[in-house]
Order: structure tokens, then sequence, then C-alpha cells
């Protein structure tokens, strides 16, 4: 693909409510669309199952699936599956979690996140080719699965190492309010050096925005500020936030400028030329958060997303 994408991201609230956007923005033209679910809400990948069934050629993409949730088989299992029904569509995000949420939620040891993750996907490997025959420090794996396909692995990074890893192993990366001075200047060299250091091509880079395309920009920044105060107070985006130049993020503090680089609102050439810095920085794709507006900014959002075709930097 010669230009970049432009993706949404769907929250979980109800199977049906993310069905019917996705659905709207296929018929504008949006090309790809990544689900979480936040909290506790309807699983990730059931919910891209079923929302694959009534779509026919939007890219769909988890992001993320926790690892350390869930056997790398039973996840292979739930892919194939997904890829049963929308053949070529699905993109699997994979990430660690954070340490709070693995532990305290659901009491697991949160023990070497970057170790856990690489011998996940090497299970994962295996398993899309058909056979699995794995003895590592966390899995140990011996089966067969009939039918192998492919489905792409993209991990979550929020740091060097982690866009190091990803460049290792995995077929790309998916950043979240993640500065693009950040992106161009430790992400991108990052994976380009994980991916030389294997041998490989270099993996697709996934950046993340919150946006919306409207003439009322008061309200969706303040909702865009209080979601990026919660950022602030999880130890790992607060040493993302340190490395890309803003050390006062933290502990709830937004400052005006880290909110101005990952919150993009405005008409739609102020969302363009803050989307076109991902894609100058080194990013493939831009995913982009709706921030809650009115429906005829919702509309203009999807159709922006649907029309734009920004080229990226290349490596």
């Amino acid at each position: 693909m010669d230009h970049g994408i432009c993706a949404i991201h769907v929250p979980i609230t109800t199977v049906p409510e993310a069905g019917a956007l996705i659905r709207r923005a296929e018929e504008v033209g949006v090309e790809a669309a990544w689900l979480t679910s936040g909290g506790y809400g309807p699983e990730t990948l059931t919910t891209i199952a079923a929302i694959a069934a009534s779509t026919e050629r939007i890219l769909l993409g988890s992001s993320v699936v926790v690892t350390f949730f869930r056997h790398p088989l039973i996840t292979a299992q739930q892919s194939r599956a997904i890829n049963d029904i929308a053949p070529g569509r699905f993109r699997l995000g994979l990430g660690t979690g954070h340490r709070s949420t693995v532990e305290d939620a659901f009491g697991l040891e949160f023990d070497r996140p970057m170790g856990h993750i690489r011998e996940y996907a090497a299970v994962l490997r295996a398993a899309f080719d058909g056979r699995v025959a794995y003895a590592g420090d966390r899995f140990k794996v011996n089966a067969s699965l009939a039918r192998p396909h492919n489905v792409p692995i993209y991990f979550a990074a929020l740091r060097r190492r982690g866009y190091h890893l990803a460049g290792e192993v995995a077929d790309g990366a998916i950043a979240w309010v993640t500065p693009p001075t950040f992106i161009g200047d430790v992400a991108h060299p990052a994976l380009v050096e994980g991916a030389r250091s294997g041998d490989r091509p270099v993996p697709r880079l996934v950046g993340h925005v919150m946006g919306l395309v409207s003439d009322r920009p008061a309200g969706p920044l303040q909702v865009a500020r209080e979601r990026l105060a919660l950022n602030t107070r999880q130890v790992y985006y607060e040493r993302m936030f340190a490395d890309a130049g803003f050390p006062q993020a933290r502990d709830g503090v937004v400052p005006d400028e880290l909110l101005r680089e990952v919150a993009l609102v405005g008409d739609e050439a102020h969302v363009t030329r803050g989307l076109a810095r991902f894609f100058e920085a080194g990013c493939d794709e831009v995913i982009v958060s709706i921030l809650p507006g009115s429906d005829e900014d919702h509309e203009r959002t999807f159709r922006l997303l649907g029309q734009l075709r920004l080229t990226p930097r290349g490596d």
C-alpha cells in the first residue's frame, strides 16, 4: 500500500454499538478500525469476530489483547476463527498490560513482561504455521493446529525497548497517545534497529491520537485532557512522556503542548495537518480515537478519515 492508513479506534461499550460505528466508517471509506475493551466490557476478539461477519472491506485489529490473561494457543484459535470470517482483514495487536491490572485485578504475577511477550509471539508464529513444539522459560507447548493461517502480529509499545523488540519479532508496533516528535526521534529508529538486528523487514508503525473535526473544540479538548490525565498517572506513560520532552506530564498534569500534539480538534485542515505530522515522523498508519461531539462532528470526522490518503515518510 503506497499511502498511509487513517484508522479509527472504537471502544467497546456494547457489541451492537461498536458494530454500527464500524459499518458506518466502512461506508464512507475508512480503511481500518482498532477495538479495545476498556475496563471489563465485552471481550475484544469475540467482538471483532461478530463485526467481521457484518463488514466486507474494513481492516480490523485488536489494540490490544493482553498476553498475561490468556494462553497463546487460545489466541491462535480465536485468530484463526476471525481470519476464516474475514480473510486477510485481521491484525492481532498484543500487549502485556499494566502491573496494576495484571496483579491487582487478576491476581497474576507481572514478571519480566518483555520476555513474556517475546515467547508468546514465538508460540503464536508456530501455531499459525500449524505446529508448535516450543520450550521456553514461560511456555512449554506441544500441539498441532489444523489449517495454517497468517495473521499479522502487532506489539503495543511505549518506550525504546518495546519498539526495538517489535522490530525484532513482530509485524508492527502500536503507539498510544505518543507525540510525533517521539515517534520520529525514538520509536521509528528503534523499530528499524530491531528489524536490522533480526535481519528482517521493518515492521509497520501505527501511531495514535484523539481527534474530532469540529467548530466547537473546547468541549472535546477538555475530554481529551481528562483522558490524558489518566495516562499521566500510569508509570509507563509517565516515563514515555518524560522521554518525549514532557517530564511535567505526571500525577494528572497535562501540559498544553502535549495536549496539542496528541489531541487534534478543529476543522478538516487542522486535523489533516496534525495527522500528516505522524506520517512524516515515520508512521504507516494512525489510529484516531473519536472524541465526543455532535452527530455532525462525527460524520465530518468519519468522512475526512475515509478520504485522506497521506504519504508515509518511508525508511
